[in-house]
């Protein structure tokens, strides 16, 4: 039997703790529960921990339970969070961080989320813009879910939401210097 060492554990909690105040620029211990941010969370109702109980996992060193948790991956980073927080507690930022730890990880909710996430981005790179109906059918032939939409895209299409067609903005160069910047700086667009 593995001996348990407090003083490692601690020390590991302390620099999980340190790497996401330092990502986030957000102290942890800014955030004293009120659950402002909870209440006004457009998408608190999907999430398996509120905001709150997120950075209160990071606050007590249950970081695996917060990598694990879908909340992070369904953070909209609309900032309602932020804009209620009476401490002004940067939590899209800390979502973010936590986000971005979980993926060096390989922890996602989602095995298709990289598709989706690389789908859109191409979309947007090539035209400016997301052309819907066709990610949403690169989207469900490369996940193997070739009729999954099959019955709201008509409704979709005859109502003007979607086109087959892609509607490309005028001047893309603003767009591609996006994401030259991106892949500059070694980021994975």
């Amino acid at each position: 039997m593995e001996e348990y060492n407090l003083n490692e554990a601690l020390g590991n909690a302390k620099s999980f703790r340190q790497k996401i105040e330092e990502k986030s620029g957000v102290k942890l211990s800014d955030c004293y529960q009120c659950g402002k941010c909870a209440a006004g969370c457009p998408v608190a109702f999907a999430m398996d921990y509120t905001p709150r109980q997120i950075i209160r996992l990071l606050q007590v060193g249950l970081f695996e339970e917060a990598l694990q948790a879908k909340s992070v991956w369904l953070c909209a980073a609309c900032e309602t969070c932020y804009a209620r927080c009476p401490h002004g507690v940067g939590i899209p930022k800390i979502m973010e961080a936590v986000r971005i730890e979980a993926d060096k990880k390989g922890i996602k909710p989602e095995k298709t989320l990289d598709l989706f996430t690389n789908l859109f981005l191409q979309s947007v790179e090539k035209y400016g813009r997301v052309h819907e109906m066709g990610m949403m059918v690169r989207y469900n032939i490369l996940s193997l879910k070739p009729f999954q939409d099959a019955t709201s895209a008509p409704k979709l299409f005859f109502t003007g939401k979607i086109s087959p067609l892609p509607h490309k903005i005028k001047d893309n160069g603003a767009v591609k210097k996006i994401f030259e910047n991106v892949r500059a700086k070694g980021g994975n667009v």
